[in-house]
């Protein structure tokens, strides 16, 4: 009885299973013989493959032979089965596609409104960018390092959407000298300005280094927590923007959000030592108190900096799997996000699991991470492309600007900027693009309160 009874049982899940299977493979074949659409904005054009922009600032790669369709254009692709939404590259076969219309240039470009952090700010931010000429849309997308002796000339050239202050920018100087440093370049920029500062607390220290600016410089997160929790760093999170602010810096590139508990890795004793919950718990944390204080905070160095060496020396490489990245590295950047995160660094580490190719700052891949799989909406800033891992490598700038960053950070300003000029000019970038990230960029100095106009003409 009991035999003829596991006979049974053995025949039903025999049964299941084959009808799973069955159910599984339809869905699947079904997927792949789905056509589906995708509007989107012509990135860039090589030989037979098209990379395009969709409205949810994922970046795509498809194989179309004959495109007729220019850099810039908009276009809608018909394809069969589903886009991996993680990767740039994709199999899909595309079945046709056609060109839109472009609007009036009176209206924001329906596919440039996205939702999310800025989203109420799109419109004000897109009549500013009307009214700016192509050299100062330009200068939005780029962050950089503030060289005192040309500042002023160079802005008036440049048009930059901000400045990176190192040490050596407030050494011996009052608090005095520091407002009216920085309010001399704001009373110049034709868009206010990003003023940037690694205030990370423990190994970097930018301004906390001055006695005349802090009394002691901050301490690291580590040492924060062991005196005090989360709570301890809450508190400091308050105090260090309060400060940045009253000098007239209104981003911190930070907090570090790697995750790292081996003493022997490089980023080490700029982390917060400890596994990924607590580092999650951190990220959230600083990101929640920092809201209201006129200070930005940015998660750094996404997609988790691990154990590689230094990139300001040379070229890294990161050959962990995806699985430990999506679950080890990953988790603090989510919790940081949901709490409201502004903006995200990326490193200049080659992820081999994600994209074996390209530094991550210059990866679509990556981005698409970032966009499609975490749901960021906000800003997108490279590390310097002056470091080791970066500097060598040819047109930087726009391959920066074509994986999906909307700020690069760099010391040769006068290269980058020139970069940008020949792309426009030879067509390998299009205006579309520059707008569209420097809108992004516009919309969070509205976010942020830089800008108060609310009735633009």
């Amino acid at each position: 009885m009991n035999k003829k009874i596991l006979g049974v049982l053995l025949l039903l899940a025999v049964t299941t299973i084959s009808i799973f299977l069955v159910f599984h493979n339809k869905k699947e074949k079904d997927e792949k013989n789905t056509i589906n659409e995708l509007a989107a904005s012509v990135l860039n054009i090589s030989e037979d493959k098209v990379t395009v922009l969709d409205i949810n600032n994922g970046i795509y790669t498809f194989s179309i032979q004959d495109l007729k369709a220019s850099v810039g254009d908009s276009i809608v692709i018909r394809y069969a089965g589903l886009i991996d939404k993680e990767k740039e590259l994709q199999d899909n076969a595309v079945i046709e596609y056609s060109t839109l219309t472009q609007n009036s240039q009176d209206l924001l470009p329906s596919e440039w409104l996205e939702e999310g952090i800025f989203q109420d700010h799109y419109n004000l931010a897109y009549q500013k960018l009307k009214t700016l000429s192509l050299d100062e849309k330009i200068g939005q997308l780029l962050l950089v390092r503030y060289k005192e002796d040309n500042a002023i000339q160079d802005l008036n050239t440049y048009h930059f959407g901000g400045f990176v202050f190192f040490e050596k920018d407030f050494q011996n100087k009052t608090s005095d000298d520091v407002r009216i440093m920085i309010n001399n370049l704001q009373k110049k920029a034709t868009v206010p300005l990003l003023t940037a500062v690694d205030e990370e607390g423990g190994k970097i220290v930018r301004v906390s280094s001055n006695p005349n600016l802090v009394s002691e410089p901050f301490k690291s997160s580590k040492e924060l927590y062991d005196l005090g929790g989360f709570p301890k760093i809450t508190t400091d999170t308050k105090e260090k923007s309060s400060i940045l602010n009253h000098l007239g810096l209104n981003l911190n590139l930070a907090p570090v959000v790697d995750v790292s508990t081996d003493p022997k890795d490089y980023m080490y004793e700029r982390s917060f030592r400890s596994d990924t919950t607590l580092t999650s718990t951190y990220a959230k944390t600083v990101i929640e108190a920092s809201k209201g204080t006129g200070v930005s905070y940015t998660l750094k160095h996404f997609p988790g900096y691990g154990n590689n060496a230094d990139t300001h020396v040379g070229t890294t490489t990161d050959n962990r799997t995806y699985e430990s990245i999506l679950n080890n590295d990953i988790p603090p950047f989510d919790a940081g996000i949901h709490a409201g995160c502004e903006a995200v660094l990326v490193s200049h580490n080659i992820v081999t699991s994600i994209d074996n190719t390209n530094p991550a700052s210059l990866s679509p891949s990556i981005h698409n991470i970032l966009r499609n799989r975490l749901n960021f909406s906000g800003i997108i800033i490279t590390d310097d492309l002056a470091m080791g891992a970066t500097s060598s490598i040819q047109n930087s700038t726009i391959r920066a600007l074509l994986a999906g960053n909307d700020l690069v950070i760099t010391t040769d300003y006068a290269q980058s900027f020139s970069e940008i000029k020949s792309a426009l000019n030879d067509g390998t970038i299009s205006e579309d693009l520059v707008n569209r990230v420097a809108l992004r960029v516009i919309a969070w100095k509205y976010y942020k309160g830089l800008i108060f106009e609310t009735n633009e003409k």
